[in-house]
């Protein structure tokens, strides 16, 4: 191969040509040794595969096992666009001889070859799509060149890629005496030197484009966790999409907590400020960690919040005794259950009454005074002396005078000046925990709205808000404005069905742009199939997913995950009850060492 160069004399290209060096030259390897089935290029081996044979059904993604296979490949496609014309006249030559074929052997009393038929049948169903001009037609071939260090390391691999090939049905075949050729096709040119092809209409053609393997990466955000098909960083800022809220379901064990606390942390990190409600004890450890807040609610607990609290909602000059009445009805109802129309218009009275009473009315200026507790609601509706009024008394008594006193019938203690606050409900019975919810997530709610700025909200085991239609409809009500006070919504379940069981939960898991599936039941595999829309690949995926790998949804986009974290890291977020036990105990160990080092000392 030669090159001409024209330049004017003095130029930087004549300078170049007189030393006698052509790019040619330059570029060139040192050794080529070609041999039966492979290349000797610069000490390191070569061979190239070409694809002789193809299934006959394709399905988008077939490559993928391919594509992402666990060594280095240069994989080389080359199309050719076919005129329709020639095309059409060979497919109706074609089709004429297999009809042929098929009518001789059944005048002759044979049956009909099978295969035949079947491509009687794809013929003349492409010969209509061409017609119609719903398909193009094209020739595609299909090259692969292993590189390798030694030769028995390229036998190895050729071994492999031929067992993956043939599980897909493909054939793959050694371009013998011809690997120099089959180099510099699959080499960056452009040149195909083989031109082993395959007739290809549009739709077959488009299915191994693009490369199906998902990257979801970005120059900012933070790390989810990596992608196992080609060990790919998941990267992705919750703040850039259309809603910052995340849904994530997983069977209990599966990693949704460890998840959800390496997401807390790093978004820490990055200037978010993290709140977590925790009815599970699992984020006191991380809590600490981080120098955070961490407020527990129980019967002996000193922290308390009163739902009639006006001062987190009040602003100079504006009433906000309404929109705190309806808050109290929603919470109510939790407490109450069920009410008519006769009763909630009585509670709805009590209430305005019980807030007069303590000297505040839709007068802003009044709103600043101490406002009313519990105990003051059920006075009131006793001193109504009706059968109804009566009624909903007895329905709060136990939080006035009964088993419950002292849970939330204090004035509010507590404040959110910590970047990383956890509030805790663990100590709480189950039928407690529900409204213990809904009143810390009001009381959050209201100091988000007052106080602009980037914060995650994360709700642990949110089932338990679904269970009842009023605190189902209040986290809804978050899920749906939390944008606009620049916060994120994380809601984390194991009971699936129950979460989407109601439109609520699905509204919730629609309004979320960032989703996370982990390991799922079998028993709920099929519902969570339906809802997601996924592939069967996809399915069997969270079947046999092992601990903190599943499929990462953001926005439009998914892609598998495989959950990773840094010694350092999975030290704080660990809920494995083995490991927790062994840190303890070396943290114990640790105590009697400095102690024993003190003594002696």
């Amino acid at each position: 191969m030669s090159r001409q160069y024209k330049s004017k004399v003095g130029s930087p290209v004549d300078a170049f040509l007189s030393k006698k060096e052509h790019l040619i030259d330059i570029i060139a390897p040192n050794t080529i040794e070609e041999e039966f089935d492979y290349l000797i290029i610069n000490g390191k081996y070569y061979r190239t595969l070409y694809i002789s044979g193809y299934p006959r059904f394709v399905s988008p993604g077939w490559l993928d096992p391919i594509v992402n296979f666990d060594s280095s490949l240069d994989i080389s496609f080359y199309i050719y666009p076919i005129d329709a014309k020639s095309i059409l006249d060979d497919l109706r030559r074609k089709i004429t001889e297999m009809q042929a074929e098929i009518e001789t052997d059944i005048e002759r009393g044979k049956i009909a070859n099978p295969t035949t038929e079947a491509k009687l049948e794809d013929a003349l169903t492409l010969q209509e799509e061409l017609v119609k001009g719903i398909e193009r037609f094209f020739e595609f071939s299909f090259y692969i060149t292993i590189p390798a260090a030694t030769v028995e390391e390229l036998n190895d691999v050729t071994k492999q890629v031929l067992s993956t090939l043939g599980a897909l049905l493909i054939n793959g075949r050694t371009a013998a005496l011809d690997q120099e050729n089959g180099f510099l096709t699959t080499a960056p040119l452009g040149i195909d030197r083989i031109s082993v092809t395959r007739n290809m209409d549009t739709t077959s053609l488009a299915t191994t484009f693009p490369f199906t393997s998902t990257e979801l990466s970005s120059d900012r955000g933070v790390l989810y966790g990596i992608n196992p098909e080609n060990d790919s960083f998941i990267i992705f800022d919750r703040f850039s999409l259309e809603n910052y809220n995340m849904t994530v379901f997983a069977t209990s064990g599966a990693g949704k907590s460890y998840f959800v606390k390496l997401e807390a942390v790093r978004s820490l990190m990055l200037g978010s400020e993290i709140i977590i409600l925790d009815p599970e004890f699992e984020y006191q450890a991380l809590c600490g960690a981080v120098g955070g807040e961490y407020i527990s609610f129980s019967f002996a607990s000193p922290s308390k919040i009163n739902p009639f609290d006006l001062s987190q909602v009040r602003e100079e000059g504006e009433n906000q005794l309404g929109l705190k009445i309806l808050s109290l009805h929603s919470l109510l109802k939790v407490i109450m259950g069920e009410l008519d129309p006769i009763r909630e218009a009585l509670l709805d009275r009590a209430l305005i009454l019980t807030y007069r009473n303590k000297g505040i009315t839709q007068d802003p200026d009044t709103q600043s005074k101490e406002p009313p507790l519990m105990e003051d609601l059920y006075k009131t509706l006793i001193g109504m002396e009706t059968y109804e009024a009566l009624d909903l008394a007895a329905r709060i008594e136990k939080f006035v005078k009964g088993s419950f006193v002292g849970m939330f019938d204090k004035q509010t203690n507590i404040s959110l000046n910590n970047p990383f606050t956890v509030f805790s409900v663990h100590d709480l019975q189950d039928i407690l925990r529900p409204i213990a919810m809904f009143i810390i997530l009001d009381y959050i709610w209201t100091r988000v709205k007052k106080d602009l700025r980037r914060r995650i909200l994360i709700v642990d085991e949110a089932w338990q808000m679904m269970r009842h239609p009023d605190s189902a409809t209040f986290m809804w009500s978050i899920v749906k404005r939390a944008r606009k006070y620049y916060m994120g919504l994380t809601t984390v379940t194991q009971d699936v069905e129950d979460f989407l069981h109601h439109d609520l939960g699905k509204a919730i898991l629609t309004n979320s742009s960032l989703k996370l599936l982990l390991k799922q039941s079998a028993a709920a595999m099929d519902y969570v199939t339906e809802v997601f829309y996924l592939s069967q690949g996809e399915k069997q995926l969270l079947m046999s997913a092992d601990i903190g790998e599943g499929i990462f949804f953001a926005g439009p986009h998914r892609a598998p995950i495989r959950v990773v974290s840094s010694p350092q890291e999975h030290r704080l977020v660990t809920t494995k009850p083995q490991e927790k036990l062994e840190m303890q105990q070396r943290a114990a160990g640790g105590v009697i060492l400095d102690q024993g080092r003190s003594q002696n000392g």
